[in-house]
């Protein structure tokens, strides 16, 4: 730590305390015993009461604030989707280091009265001026400088608003006013800095002095990141909100915020127009389907690797008996990571944008393609990760959240500036930051996922709806990049296969793996476990006890008992509220 930020700690230290337990202070907002806290006043995250039942609906988010705003749209009347754009725009202004109106994401959504998925994809997409060799390169291929992470080369055309919009006026019940005044009211009157958000701040720190823009938003009037517990207000935001409110997607798209979008991001090397923003638009697709010992899973579709490689995962686990093996014993985590590394390995080389590239999507998500793959295990040894062909058999920083009402409506989203407070570039004057999107995609053409204008680059994001017998069973995602695959793919299963909660299901500790050969595992996986690991040939890494970087999980089940129980990963802010 600093000095800045030590002696930032020490005053805050009696600010913190007094936060928790509840004081009023004219610089904080009075909470109260009831309201719920992620950490405790010692600052440290506190891992239970995650969790909510529900018997008419369960909206569990990745921050209490936006679940507690979508909750109120459905006391309201409001419908699932009106709660889910409510909760959407509430997370832009109080996740703002996770996703935003400057970023995108991905829309799954089961209508209860006709049955019906729709998938909606707002995912950013590349500017018309971009091209596969934008990025200076050295002799090895990898670009010089961080232009490809930060800066207006890294930004790709944000769709969130789109998306959002788009979703109410199709699907909702409600107006603009009514599902958006409530985050205009959070971002002028502020909110409690988590722990997770202060350490992202931090993290940040640098780039917030790099680009006066951010840090004039995001940092303190006297120039400091800000510590936990403190007050955090972002009124520039107001502005964009209001003006969407009135306006809806043009306020957004065209006039001064499109303006202050495209000067942004070019006074920092970007390529933006203003053609590129009035011209975007989210494209509704057919979301993928596969069946997992009898559930129906309904995921992402391309330009998501997500649901294709869940699936592929979930059916190359289907020719194991996983439930008869004890969670996280040796055996379970040598399963996992031995699918992981097959499935991930077919993901880097055939994964992209559908309306780019060919992609053999049915191969992907095929039984008999899994069952063959399946043989390729071995329980007693680890083998390398290789690609197979799944062609002959032709014929997947972030957040999400889950809403689900009792007659079945359901709405699951991915959203996302992609790194930490993205590319570090806020639109001047409106408050909100730019996505890094562009990192998604690889250096250089001639690849599925290679830079094209107008193409949006490989996701892993896995909104995805699980129905049993064509009916609600449950739905979730998760952030993590790359790791959002493994991480949904052994919730479901922990779900299905050993009858866990929801909520339980989240707990667990869990697992990574993909191509690398190496186990990721929080470090609750106990030392005689991973030493039998070891010895079955794997390279094992112990992480932490509770590892953000494995997701963040936000899920409901339907139980048998007729309620809903919503379950919030306790890795970052995450809660869930019942009604």
């Amino acid at each position: 730590m600093t000095k800045k930020y030590l002696c930032r700690a020490l005053l805050s230290t009696f600010f913190i305390f007094n936060v928790v337990q509840g004081a009023v202070a004219t610089s904080t907002p009075s909470l109260t015993t009831k309201e719920f806290r992620a950490f405790d006043e010692n600052g440290e995250m506190i891992r239970t009461g995650r969790g909510a039942v529900g018997k008419i609906g369960v909206v569990s988010t990745g921050k209490y604030e936006a679940s507690k705003i979508g909750m109120d749209i459905l006391k309201k009347g409001g419908n699932a989707i009106d709660a889910a754009v409510a909760a959407g725009f509430a997370l832009g202004v109080s996740e703002p280091n996770s996703s935003g109106l400057g970023g995108g994401g991905f829309m799954l959504i089961r209508i209860a009265k006709t049955g019906e998925t729709i998938f909606v994809d707002f995912r950013e997409r590349a500017p018309k001026n971009a091209t596969s060799n934008m990025w200076k390169v050295n002799e090895k291929g990898d670009v010089i400088g961080n232009e490809k992470k930060e800066g207006g080369k890294a930004a790709g055309i944000p769709g969130e608003v789109a998306g959002l919009i788009y979703a109410l006026e199709n699907y909702g019940t409600m107006s603009r006013e009514q599902v958006i005044r409530p985050s205009v009211k959070l971002a002028k009157e502020g909110f409690i800095v988590t722990p997770t958000l202060s350490a992202d701040m931090k993290n940040k720190y640098d780039l917030m002095i790099k680009y006066p823009e951010f840090g004039k938003v995001f940092l303190t009037e006297e120039g400091f990141a800000y510590e936990i517990g403190e007050k955090f207000t972002n009124k520039d935001m107001t502005k964009v909100l209001e003006l969407i409110i009135k306006e809806g997607k043009e306020g957004f798209y065209k006039g001064d915020v499109a303006k202050s979008i495209v000067n942004s991001l070019n006074k920092y090397g970007g390529v933006f127009t203003m053609e590129d923003l009035a011209n975007y638009k989210p494209k509704i697709k057919k979301p993928i389907i596969g069946n997992y010992r009898g559930y129906e899973i309904i995921s992402s579709p391309a330009p998501s690797s997500g649901g294709a490689i869940v699936i592929q995962i979930l059916n190359i686990l289907e020719n194991f008996n996983v439930g008869k093996l004890k969670v996280n014993s040796p055996e379970y985590l040598h399963l996992f990571s031995e699918a992981y590394k097959l499935a991930y390995a077919d993901r880097a080389k055939y994964m992209g944008d559908t309306d780019y590239t060919p992609v053999p999507l049915k191969g992907l998500t095929s039984k008999k393609y899994a069952k063959d793959l399946s043989k390729k295990i071995d329980m007693k040894k680890s083998k390398k990760s290789v690609s197979h062909d799944p062609w002959i058999y032709e014929s997947e920083d972030t957040t999400h959240y889950s809403i689900a009402d009792k007659e079945g409506n359901m709405v699951s989203i991915t959203k996302t500036v992609n790194g930490l407070f993205g590319n570090g570039i806020v639109a001047d004057g409106y408050g909100f930051v730019l996505n890094n999107e562009m990192d998604d995609f690889v250096v250089g053409g001639n690849h599925p996922n290679s830079v094209e204008p107008g193409k949006s680059p490989l996701s892993s994001m896995s909104p995805t709806i699980v129905l049993k017998d064509g009916k609600p069973f449950m739905l979730l995602g998760s952030p993590g990049a790359t790791k959002i695959i493994s991480t949904v793919s052994q919730v479901i299963s922990k779900v299905i296969d050993h009858k866990m909660g929801m909520q339980e299901a989240i707990d667990e500790p869990r697992l990574f793996d993909n191509t690398s050969n190496k186990i990721n595992v929080e470090s609750r996986i106990s030392d005689k476990t991973i030493e039998k690991l070891k010895k079955m040939g794997h390279e094992v890494t112990k992480t932490t006890e509770w590892d953000r970087g494995m997701g963040s999980v936000q899920g409901v089940l339907y139980k048998k008992d007729g309620t809903l129980e919503g379950g919030a990963d306790p890795r970052r802010d995450g809660k869930a509220i019942g009604i």
